[in-house]
């Protein structure tokens, strides 16, 4: 049965994926189960096809019999029926095409000959570097249609100028409409909850600004290594990897102002306000507005991981980041003042992504001492895992004696609110793809004006030709992060770490 919350297929039309990079790790561990997923809750409409594509020399049903052990694999027990997933596999078909020369591509245009009523989408989960090569001979074989749309992972480039080449490669071929640049973490339901908690209650948008707000924490904590993408993650780092997109966006959703609506290009429109208003680090304040990091070897989980450095595919001496800390100020007038100060990093305690809204405290105390000390309010937006918001006051503990008091927590559990599963980030937006709708998706100019701002902080580490700060896998990063904040009077949010993110 289709689920309650899901909308029904007839509400979505037929369509055509073609998954570039389909054998490789993003298809088969997240593209595959989540539209198997969304089949399963009837939102896949019949005639739809799921097209994979790679060098490989498979046959349609090789590919099947993959797609089925990646399935089985992520997808959880109780969630797997076998009907559906026949049904599901046997909308699966492969085609061998090698994007850098003409092979493959005339029997890619023979599979899609005549299906012109299906949306047609073309996804491409490769390299950027083939972005462009892969759209050019999109529009040589004659497959792009005036209703296509291609999807584009993350990174787009490694820098201003590359981002700017993709984008220019890629908008020659498909009209910027037609462009779809994926960031998960948008799609995330506690993501999108930042808008109706701002903008859907009288309580909090008055309070959102400089008078109210002391200052905004942004953590997404992972606890894994590179697992296996040394040789990507050493070409990337963590300013690249995570903060330039996945970090900036929750600062834009955070610092926006409300939208006119919720028509797509009024919400891409305040967050590319918010990046426009990021004041840039300059060179001077590198030193203490930026940390960067390197796990060292330690215990993550009660279980013992090596050095960074020995990690498959790290060359020796690599000067790549795998930690990030920043203070990052918005020079608006709603934000003046106001540090946000943003923390991404691997091997670390916890993998944990949450915001923290922390208030200023009252301006005068009525209570005695002995009533206990009095905490700033405090509101916690958990992203991953157990998503929640949580809204610290303070209260009066209960019983005689005199007053006091201690902060406690109104509690949003979506599991316990809600209750059932939420389908994951990428279900969403794959479907967000096939019904036109590009508001969670980042447009042109807000990919340009993230890498302008975070080049200035890539070009100042190169001036300053400093290593990264060690710090031993299983902490919280380098000593330097925790002085970037308390210098400031402020420290890290850190209690309250869930035991299932262990």
């Amino acid at each position: 049965m289709p689920h309650p919350r899901t909308a029904p297929a007839a509400s979505l039309p037929a369509f055509d994926y073609t998954v570039f990079g389909g054998t490789g790790d993003l298809a088969l561990r997240k593209l595959l189960p989540a539209l198997y997923l969304r089949d399963r809750a009837g939102q896949v409409a019949a005639g739809s096809r799921i097209i994979a594509v790679s060098r490989s020399a498979l046959t349609p049903s090789d590919y099947r019999a993959k797609a089925d052990t990646a399935i089985r694999r992520h997808v959880a027990a109780d969630e797997l029926d076998e009907g559906l997933l026949d049904r599901f596999l046997g909308r699966l078909d492969y085609v061998s095409v090698d994007a850098t020369s003409d092979s493959g591509w005339s029997e890619l245009a023979g599979r899609l000959e005549g299906r012109d009523e299906p949306v047609r989408i073309f996804y491409l989960a490769t390299s950027p570097s083939l972005f462009g090569p892969i759209c050019d001979r999109l529009r040589s074989a004659g497959l792009v249609t005036p209703d296509a749309r291609v999807v584009l992972e993350k990174p787009i480039g490694r820098d201003l100028d590359s981002a700017r080449e993709i984008n220019e490669q890629v908008g020659a071929v498909f009209a910027e409409p037609q462009i779809y640049r994926i960031d998960h973490y948008l799609g995330k339901e506690t993501v999108q909850n930042l808008l109706a908690l701002r903008f859907a209650n009288s309580l909090f948008e008055p309070l959102w600004n400089a008078n109210h707000i002391d200052h905004v924490q942004i953590t997404v904590a992972e606890t894994v290594g590179v697992e296996g993408r040394g040789d990507y993650y050493d070409h990337s780092g963590a300013l690249r990897d995570m903060v330039q997109n996945h970090l900036l966006q929750l600062v834009c959703l955070v610092g926006m102002e409300c939208p006119i609506s919720l028509a797509q290009e009024s919400v891409r429109d305040e967050k590319l306000k918010v990046l426009r208003s990021l004041k840039p680090i300059e060179q001077d304040d590198i030193a203490t507005c930026t940390v960067r990091g390197q796990y060292r070897a330690g215990a993550v989980a009660g279980g013992a991981v090596p050095a960074y450095a020995d990690e498959p595919g790290i060359p020796a001496g690599s000067g790549t980041e795998t930690f990030v800390a920043l203070k990052v100020e918005i020079d608006n007038w709603r934000w003046a003042r106001v540090p946000f100060y943003l923390r991404t990093g691997k091997r670390l305690p916890a993998k944990m992504s949450e915001i923290v809204i922390q208030f200023r405290p009252i301006p005068h105390s009525i209570f005695p001492q002995t009533a206990g000390e009095l905490q700033a309010n405090r509101l916690i937006v958990r992203l991953q895992p157990d998503e929640s918001i949580r809204l610290h006051l303070m209260t009066k503990e209960p019983g005689p004696g005199g007053m006091r008091v201690r902060p406690a927590p109104l509690n949003l559990s979506f599991a316990e609110t809600f209750g059932g599963r939420f389908p994951d980030a990428y279900e969403r937006l794959l479907m967000d793809v096939v019904r036109g709708n590009p508001t969670l998706f980042m447009r042109r100019d807000e990919v340009e004006a993230a890498w302008q701002w975070a080049e200035a902080i890539l070009e100042g580490w190169k001036a300053r030709r400093e290593q990264p700060k060690p710090y031993i896998a299983g902490t919280w990063g380098p000593s330097q992060a925790i002085a970037l904040i308390e210098r400031d009077g402020r420290t890290w949010h850190e209690d309250e770490i869930p035991s299932a993110a262990f």
